[in-house]
Order: structure tokens, then C-alpha cells, then sequence
């Protein structure tokens, strides 16, 4: 492999001749073989958009001349365009790496460097004329622009799951009216309790839904204020007067977003509070799915010895020595990435706690966990829709059945003959195996028509 030699302030180290990262990247490439995991796509065009804000910036408030400045602008447009072709390679910095993300943030500005260079018509690496540091991180720091990405690059992804979590609802929904008819008995410490329709237990799931997405929109809500302008700690060192108003407009502006800068830029950079509070909303939305998943798996359980009131859509066989068998696959896998999910917020968690003093070092594990939990959401969610819900039957036999034999039927005679009365009639329908009414007849404590007018299915519901 032809490689070319670059410098940093820790001396010289050769570099793949074809790679527009440099030194510090590869640097990071020998001290990181971790995970094998890169940055997110979107947490790149993130960062590159940063860039491109930043350059715009020192160009108009003199801190960097045309050509440099320019060249700059015009190879993260490049970039930005071509991330999933031409540089998909250039960014190999795993995402557990140097605390604060120093070694991310090298990448990107080496990538731009090596381009612009490029364009000025120079040598890949010849940062005396155009420097990773001096130019292209003019103004910043890994301090504010890590965090300000990950502000970014999470209500980029946060959006797409928004949609998503609205389309679920919306199919939960569906299947709400779909069974508003259905009569069945209601569970409570999975013991038999008072009628539902399964209507109303799908409904509730749609319902579930929208609050949870609704706490996600909210914290994604606070991701718009950034440190970004705060530099190192804070103060803003090594920025030209208005550099940090003009940056963050300029960055809305590309990003299309509202962006703010911190109300406090101090706080910004010790404090993850906000990133945290943000994953613990995802925590919220996993333990919702896990249950409505939980609750799928119950209600299909059998089909010959277990509840089975609904029919989860068979999609695979079940089993590599049972023929016939199917499993709610669909439901098992939404289970699995809640579980990953809780996990990831617990490392967030951690991380959050993590910072001292002027700086929480740990923000690329934040970023990347909640990065994670968000792909695995967006990419199943639709999948779970189309491939389970949508297509889940119900057994109104079944469920009519059971509300027919459900003992705590007697609740509504209870006002009548009062409560111990009525927990014997119950005892006596489980003993005998016969509906309510027919119990209450045979002992005469109604007649036919009362007991058929008092146990009017519609009527209880």
C-alpha cells in the first residue's frame, strides 16, 4: 500500500496516500481497534454541517481569507453529497475513542483539509498551507462542536422515529375500531375482571404511544440549544466578536432547524443532563413496546392451550422439529431491542454522571448509544407494523366465550346482594363451570329476562 508521511505535534507517522484522513486519524486507528462500530451517518453530515457553518463564518468576519475559506465550504458540500459513495470510508474512527470525541473531530477536519487542499490545486497533507487545526477547526474545539453534532445528529434521527412511532399508533389505532365490537373478559393480576372490548385494549396501546412519542419530541425539543461558540470551556476563546450568534444562524440555516445558543455555556459543556434526559424518554418508549409486545405474545399464546383471543400473523415456521408450529416471532424481536435499549440508557446514565468539572468526556458513548437505540426503533417499528400488527386477527369466539364463563360477572349484582353474597355465586360458577346468569336463575335470584337485561353484554361494557 503507498502511504505518505504526516506530522503532528508528536512527530511523524506514515498515512494510506489515498486516504484524505491524516495523521490524527490514524493515530486513533492504532490506539482504538474497539468495536469495529463507526460514527452514524447522520452524526457525519452533523459534523461536516458544523463545519461548513464555521468556515461561512470566519469568512465573514474576516477570521479566515477567500480562497482557504472557500475551498473549505466547497469540500464539505462535496463531502455532504457524496458521504454514502466516495468518502462512505474516509470516517473509520471507532465510536469508542478518545474522551470528548477528540479523535472524531480530527477526522473530520483532516478529511476536509486533504479536499480543499485538493481543490487550491495542493498535495494531500500539506497542512503548512492549509491545516486541519488552524483552519478548518478555526474557532472551535472538540469541546463544543462534539455535543453540538450529537444535539444535531440525534433530532435528525429523532425525527424519522417520530414518523414512525405516529404510523404504529396509527395501526394500533386501526385495529382499535377494528374490534370495537369484540366483548371479552378483562385481566387484572392476569386473574379474570370486568369486560373490555379488544378494542379497548389495542386502543390503549395507540394511546401508549403517543404519549411516549410525545416525551421524545419534547427532549428533542431541548436538543436545540448548543454550546457550540463556547469553544474549549466555555469562554469562547479564540473566536472573533460574534462569532458564536453568527454560527448558530448560520447553522440553523442548514440544518433547518430552530437552533439556539446555550443560555449558559458553561453549563452546556460540564452537563449531559439534557442527553440523558433524552435517552431516559427513549427507556420509556422501549418498556411501552416490551409490554404491548408482551401482551401480543399472551393473547395469541395456544392456539389449543393457551388464551389465543387474537392470531399473531404467522411469518416463519416456529420450529426446527415441531411441524406446524409458528411463533410471534415479530413480537420476541421488538422484546430483544426494548432489552438492548434499557441497556443502552443505563450506559448513558453512567456516562451523564461521568463529567468533571468543566467537561464530560464521555459524550461519544452518549451519542452513540442513543444513535443505536434510535436505528434499531426506525428500522423495526415499520417492520413490526406491517408484518404483525396490521395483520393480527381476532378469535371473537374465543373471547365472548370466556367473558361467558368470567365469574366476576357477579360484580354487577353486588350492589344488589352485596358483596359476600355475591363472591359466593362466584365461587359457585367456577365450581360448576356455568355462566353467571344461569347460576343466578337456577336459585332464583333473577328471572330469565332480569338476568338477560342485567348481563347485556353491550349494557356492561
Amino acid at each position: 500500500m503507498k502511504t505518505r508521511v504526516e506530522m503532528d505535534s508528536l512527530g511523524e507517522m506514515e498515512v494510506p496516500a489515498d486516504a484524505y484522513y491524516g495523521i490524527q486519524t490514524q493515530r486513533a486507528l492504532c490506539n482504538f481497534p474497539v468495536s469495529g462500530h463507526r460514527a452514524r451517518p447522520e452524526f457525519v453530515r452533523a459534523y461536516i454541517l458544523i463545519k461548513k457553518a464555521a468556515a461561512l463564518t470566519n469568512l465573514e468576519l474576516g477570521a479566515l481569507d477567500r480562497d482557504r475559506g472557500n475551498a473549505i465550504v466547497s469540500a464539505a458540500d462535496e463531502v455532504l453529497s457524496e458521504l454514502a459513495g466516495r468518502y462512505s470510508d474516509q470516517f473509520p474512527v471507532d465510536v469508542f475513542q478518545a474522551g470528548a470525541g477528540t479523535s472524531f473531530n480530527m477526522n473530520i477536519n483532516e478529511v476536509l483539509a486533504n479536499r480543499a487542499l485538493e481543490i487550491l490545486g495542493r498535495d494531500r497533507g500539506d497542512y503548512g498551507f492549509l491545516s486541519p487545526n488552524d483552519h478548518v477547526n478555526r474557532a472551535q474545539s472538540t469541546n463544543d462542536t462534539f455535543p453540538t453534532a450529537s444535539c444535531i445528529a440525534v433530532i435528525f434521527a429523532a425525527d424519522k422515529l417520530l414518523d414512525v412511532l405516529a404510523s404504529l399508533s396509527e395501526a394500533f389505532r386501526a385495529k382499535a375500531v377494528e374490534f370495537s365490537g369484540i366483548p371479552k373478559s378483562g385481566r387484572t393480576h392476569l386473574m379474570d375482571a370486568l369486560p373490555v372490548t379488544l378494542g379497548d385494549e389495542f386502543g390503549a396501546y395507540s394511546a401508549a404511544l403517543l404519549r411516549a412519542s410525545s416525551r421524545i419530541e419534547e427532549r428533542r425539543n431541548d436538543l436545540l440549544e448548543l454550546p457550540l461558540g463556547g469553544t474549549a470551556t466555555g469562554t469562547g476563546a479564540n473566536t472573533y466578536p460574534g462569532y458564536r450568534e453568527l454560527v448558530i444562524s448560520k447553522l440553523s440555516e442548514l440544518c433547518k432547524l430552530p437552533l439556539r445558543k446555550a443560555t449558559d455555556s458553561f453549563e452546556v459543556l460540564q452537563s449531559r443532563s439534557q442527553f440523558a434526559a433524552f435517552s431516559g424518554a427513549l427507556r420509556e418508549l422501549a418498556l411501552e413496546l416490551i409490554r404491548i409486545a408482551n401482551d401480543l405474545r399472551l393473547l395469541n399464546a395456544g392456539p389449543t392451550t393457551g388464551i389465543s383471543e387474537i392470531e399473531l400473523p404467522a411469518v416463519q415456521p416456529g420450529s426446527s422439529m415441531m411441524p406446524g408450529k409458528y411463533n410471534p416471532v415479530m413480537a420476541e424481536c421488538l422484546d430483544m431491542i426494548g432489552f438492548q435499549i434499557v441497556g443502552n440508557d443505563t450506559a448513558v446514565a453512567l456516562a451523564a454522571q461521568a463529567g468533571q468539572l468543566e467537561l464530560n468526556v464521555m459524550t461519544p458513548v452518549i451519542t452513540s448509544n442513543i444513535l443505536i437505540s434510535i436505528t434499531l426503533l426506525t428500522n423495526y417499528l415499520p417492520v413490526f407494523q406491517k408484518r404483525c400488527v396490521e395483520g393480527i386477527k381476532a378469535h371473537e369466539d374465543r373471547c365472548r366465550a370466556y367473558l361467558e364463563l368470567n365469574p366476576i360477572l357477579v360484580t354487577f349484582l353486588a350492589p344488589k346482594i352485596g358483596y359476600i353474597k355475591a363472591a359466593e355465586i362466584a365461587k359457585e360458577v367456577l365450581d360448576k363451570k356455568m355462566p353467571v346468569k344461569e347460576v343466578l336463575i337456577a336459585r332464583g335470584l333473577l328471572s330469565k329476562e332480569e338476568a338477560d337485561e342485567l348481563f347485556r353484554i353491550e349494557k356492561l361494557l
